[in-house]
């Protein structure tokens, strides 16, 4: 067996009540790594197509990387996988905390769920041994209660991921949650695991991880932790709250639902970044073993939950500057919502905007909303996330995302709902970072900026972009596809993004070869990357799903332009982008079907059809 891996997946069939122990092939780690890249292919291979997402037919996974648990900085991370039911597309939702480690000390690398429980169960594994148990007493339950409850009986040192009412209750945005907080938030999967009734998996051991050269591990993590780089000392200090008000000065980060300008509608951003919300941290909190620790845990204060997790840059833009609102307790109150409720704060501060947006021009009233909804209003930011999280008023159809909402309130409100192929984009702007435009549309998840593309190339060391001017859209194709795959391998490898961007990039080859055995380098990490997009993308095809015929709201590519602000006049020819990223990963231009070269020389000939 390949060393890093614990060697056994676990399927759970809800339906019959059975688990089943597989051995972990060592073509599948070979070739595809683990976390999403291993999930596409098993799911590939076990659902049939078409299945529905909310339906016994959709599988749903919980995967580790080889260098989850290891001693590779940042390495807590795990990947939740299956059918998103938010776009209908391959879905899967990235996370830290320390689950993923935990899931391995258990004695897994990954497991699987198929069909749906009777009633409402969860599922422990506790030193190799799985069972299937009632969760009638957890079900109603939100978050932080599921998780004190299940740690109560397994102990402090076993790791919970579960959902909350809103996955219970099927809201599309749902997530899954870890550590009272750490969001698996994207796809909506919180509402699959809701759909087949199961609460939480909860897992504890002390297996330990076979490493080829343990002492090698601890000496790479020795070298490179002393040679943090580029966003690291921000994130160190901050968190990503460090990034908020430069990105909404700069254009970075969208302003009054992708409409308004940061220097000019949004000139307070300051009060929701970095100094003010580090002034409201109790204390620092990181992710299993990471020395970059950018988490925090925030004051007790009436009105926060019990355990109040630091906002991100993401959800202080999206609850602030997506609506014009800096009053930063309210931030703090909306992201303890979306956790204890489990939700995902990207899109439930969209929804928020959309209906802001909504209520301003007369589309929706005080009739339909239940309040007044107006921007700058931190008191209806809240109010209304608690709506979308008890699925109560106007919540009830907010909950689904705003494609849907738009879908059901008409007249003309889907100009204001910013999307792609349903699922609401996050707070990085294509038109300050060009290349975004094509990672939100080509990706097998769309719209999801930690999927790489040109848009990583900054902080990176081994890939440079020659072009001086940033939308300069010529001959991209190929850049793009080098650092989307790169990215691949660092999310199917278990490490935070945030450490690819604060180390040196040698660290990875370095610390699967000596975690595994086998030999890597920056060339191989990119064929192992470029066979995972392309089985993710497999899965969409077979979905009947064509990337360029998603919708994608035109309002984010500058079209019409914004009229003022750093990104004023900045209409996007995505069309070029695509293109020549399709020619470079050898896809039709027109269908986006993998030429057979190519899926020959990836090993992936006789999957598609």
């Amino acid at each position: 067996m390949v060393k890093g891996y614990m060697g056994k997946l676990l399927f759970v069939d809800l339906a019959k009540g059975a688990c089943q122990e597989k051995v972990l092939s060592e073509e599948l780690c070979r070739d595809f790594m683990g976390g999403y890249g291993m999930g596409a292919r098993i799911l590939y291979e076990q659902m049939k197509p078409k299945a529905d997402a909310l339906g016994p037919g959709n599988m749903l996974g919980f995967l580790t990387g080889p260098l989850t648990g290891t001693p590779t900085m940042s390495s807590g991370r795990f990947v939740v996988v299956a059918k998103s039911p938010l776009t209908g597309t391959w879905g899967d939702a990235n996370c830290g905390g320390d689950f993923g480690p935990r899931l391995k000390f258990a004695g897994f690398d990954g497991v699987f769920f198929s069909g749906v429980a009777t009633k409402p169960v969860y599922l422990s594994i506790v030193d190799g041994k799985a069972e299937i148990k009632d969760a009638a007493g957890l079900w109603g339950k939100d978050c932080l209660e599921t998780e004190d409850n299940l740690k109560g009986i397994y102990g402090r040192n076993a790791g919970v991921a579960c959902i909350g009412p809103a996955g219970e209750k099927l809201a599309l945005t749902a997530a899954v949650i870890n550590e009272q907080g750490r969001a698996a938030g994207r796809s909506g999967l919180g509402a699959v695991m809701g759909a087949k009734k199961l609460k939480a998996v909860v897992v504890r051991g002390n297996m330990k991880i076979p490493m080829a050269d343990e002492a090698k591990a601890k000496e790479l993590r020795q070298k490179w932790t002393r040679q943090l780089k580029g966003a690291g000392p921000t994130f160190v200090k901050y968190g990503t709250a460090g990034l908020t008000e430069s990105s909404a000065m700069s254009g970075d980060s969208p302003v009054k639902n992708w409409a308004g300008s940061g220097p000019d509608d949004f000139p307070t951003a300051k009060r929701v970044s970095d100094d003010a919300v580090i002034a409201e941290q109790e204390r620092k909190y990181g992710c299993w073993q990471c020395p970059i620790r950018c988490g925090g845990h925030m004051k007790a204060r009436p009105g926060r939950a019990r355990v109040s997790h630091k906002p991100e840059y993401e959800t202080l833009c999206m609850a602030g500057t997506l609506c014009l609102n800096d009053d930063l307790e309210s931030i703090i109150r909306f992201n303890d919502i979306c956790n204890a409720y489990g939700l995902d704060t990207i899109s439930v501060g969209s929804a928020i905007a959309f209906a802001i947006e909504c209520y301003e021009n007369g589309i929706l009233t005080k009739a339909d909303t239940g309040m007044a909804l107006k921007w700058r209003d931190g008191k209806a930011v809240v109010a209304l996330a608690d709506k979308i999280a008890k699925r109560e008023g106007i919540g009830a159809l907010l909950a689904d995302g705003v494609m849907r909402a738009a879908q059901k309130i008409g007249k003309g409100s889907e100009q204001f709902a910013v999307h792609v192929q349903g699922q609401e984009l996050p707070a990085h702007d294509p038109r300050f970072t060009p290349a975004l435009s094509a990672t939100y549309r080509m990706d097998g998840t769309p719209g999801r900026h930690t999927q790489g593309g040109r848009a990583w190339l900054m902080g990176t060391d081994w890939i440079t972009d020659p072009r001086e001017n940033k939308y300069d859209y010529t001959n991209t194709g190929e850049l793009q596809k080098m650092s989307t795959n790169m990215v691949h391998v660092v999310n199917a490898a278990g490490i935070c993004l945030f450490a690819y961007l604060s180390y040196p990039t040698q660290f990875i080859p370095d610390f699967l070869t000596a975690v595994t055995g086998q030999k890597y380098d920056i060339d191989a990490c990119l064929k192992i990357g470029e066979r995972i997009a392309n089985m993710r993308h497999l899965f969409n095809l077979r979905e009947g799903l064509n990337p360029l015929k998603y919708f994608f709201n035109p309002r984010a590519l500058g079209r019409p332009p914004l009229k003022k602000g750093p990104v004023a006049d900045v209409t996007l020819d995505d069309e070029t982008m695509v293109r020549d990223y399709l020619k470079a990963m050898d896809w039709d231009t027109a269908t986006t079907r993998p030429s057979a070269k190519k899926l020959k020389e990836l090993g992936l000939a006789g999957l598609m059809k």
